[in-house]
């Protein structure tokens, strides 16, 4: 099982993003303060569980979990920004929803910029660490996927009911084959194409 907190005596919040690694659709991120004495042994890395499991999962999360939020940062925002400062952001603003004010934020990876007067810590590989952080994973992840799944009913062609957004080769076939739509964040590499070598003519003329 994983730990439940890593300061006692603390209302310590779990952060964690999806969808940074897609191609289409928003990010999502979800905090999520747990009781001390939460338990759950099938708890865990959203990306370890299946489907179901998330879901079943997600129903105790949120009922057991003295508070939790999700924040968007959408597509328009990350083109603007980046990925990173859009994940950071989504982080930020699920914690601005909260009904409870943490006193810690136990953050998901290595790069955070500080939500203000409260302070953090980082964590590689800590939603398979941490049970708050794998909570908020689990939302994350959970909400992303039925938002892809409602823009998949507009925009059939992308197979993002299967691939949520990710680089697949169907997906990148489609962008191909029909363009891009609003969903799709144009400043990633849409196509997959290799980045052009510059060429350098380094012979001399001699007079």
């Amino acid at each position: 099982m994983l730990k439940a907190y890593l300061h006692p005596n603390t209302i310590e919040a779990g952060c964690d993003e999806a969808g940074r690694g897609c191609l289409a659709g928003d990010v999502y991120a979800a905090a999520v303060i747990l009781p001390p004495d939460f338990e759950n042994e099938l708890l865990n890395d959203s990306k370890k569980l299946t489907e179901a499991k998330r879901y079943q999962l997600r129903e105790i999360i949120e009922r057991e979990a003295l508070s939790w939020a999700v924040g968007i940062v959408t597509a328009e925002e990350i083109d603007k920004i980046n990925i990173l400062r859009a994940s950071i952001l989504a982080m930020h603003r699920a914690v601005d929803k909260l009904n409870i004010r943490p006193q810690h934020l136990l953050i998901d990876g290595n790069k955070f910029t500080p939500y203000p007067n409260i302070p953090h810590t980082t964590v590689v590989k800590g939603d398979a660490t941490y049970m708050n952080i794998a909570a908020a994973s689990i939302l994350a992840k959970t909400y992303r996927d039925d938002y892809m799944l409602a823009i998949a009913k507009e925009y059939p062609q992308y197979d993002w009911e299967s691939n949520k957004g990710y680089p697949t080769e169907k997906h990148r076939a489609a962008i191909r084959e029909f363009g891009t739509t609003p969903h799709h964040r144009m400043s990633y590499n849409l196509l997959g194409e290799e980045p052009k070598q510059l060429s350098f003519d380094f012979t001399f003329n001699e007079e």
